[in-house]
């Protein structure tokens, strides 16, 4: 009889779950790279200006008065330059003056059309009264990458909240944009918002605050109205900035979590 006597096999025990996940550290450093991944791609579309479309510089006037207005166009294309625009004024406020400044490179046209209702200004009726503004290229163009601003003088501005312009965008490649979707108080900027100014009760004086540029097209105004559009520019590099840096510290933390995990 042998003097050995089997001994029963015990079953193996199972990992705890916390053991399981510490086994595991290369599935946590696996994901790093992504989740930093992702984390940069967020910050780059935060960091898109949601100011890129025709707009209103500066976008507050006075009522009562007039003012020498800018419609910068930005390009929004890398394949294509904008050669021309088109700016419609708003028809249930009437402006009784309408002059575009000259821009070099560039032709205007001036379309004017019959009113409903006579406009009274300065003791006289106008029975019509500048609709639509076109500019077009004409030795010019607005590049990839770059902005043009065009002036115009107007007035008398009308009691109102606010004046809406409509501007159809054309590029080289016949692409048309229409930036003519007004805006709605308490919901999302649209897609093609239309260029809007502002309008504030008169300081006082009866002129308003652009009085002076009716007679100064050009003038200190512009230099502030350049400023401005500077500083919007300048803000969407700093934010775009920000948002190429995170990108890059989550690329590296990526990187350095797989060297780890290889170690």
């Amino acid at each position: 009889m042998s003097e050995y006597t089997a001994v029963p096999s015990q079953p193996t025990a199972e990992p705890s779950p916390s053991a399981a996940r510490a086994a595991r550290p290369g599935r946590l450093a696996r994901r790093l790279p992504v989740v930093g991944g992702l984390a940069a791609g967020s910050v780059l579309l935060l960091a898109v200006p949601a100011f890129a479309h025709v707009s209103v510089q500066p976008g507050q006037a006075e009522q009562g008065g007039y003012a020498t207005i800018n419609f910068k166009v930005p390009n929004e294309r890398d394949n294509a330059s904008t050669v021309k625009l088109e700016v419609t004024l708003p028809t249930d406020h009437p402006l009784a003056s309408a002059m575009p400044q000259p821009v070099p490179g560039w032709k205007i046209d001036v379309t004017k059309s019959k009113l409903d209702k006579p406009l009274e200004t300065h003791g006289k009726k106008l029975t019509e009264a500048v609709s639509k503004i076109t500019w077009t290229a004409d030795g010019g163009k607005i590049a990839p990458g770059q902005f043009q601003q065009f002036p115009v003088s107007v007035g008398q501005l009308p009691k109102a909240d606010q004046l809406v312009f409509k501007a159809l965008q054309t590029y080289d490649n016949n692409e048309v944009v229409r930036w003519i979707e007004p805006a709605k108080e308490g919901a999302p900027e649209p897609d093609n918002p239309a260029p809007v100014l502002k309008l504030t009760p008169a300081s006082g004086d009866g002129h308003g605050s652009g009085g002076a540029d009716a007679k100064n097209a050009g003038g200190d105004a512009g230099d502030t109205q350049q400023a401005a559009a500077d500083g919007s520019d300048t803000t969407a590099r700093v934010l775009g900035g920000v948002g190429i840096a995170v990108g890059i510290i989550g690329v590296a933390f990526g990187v350095l979590a797989g060297r780890r995990r290889g170690a």
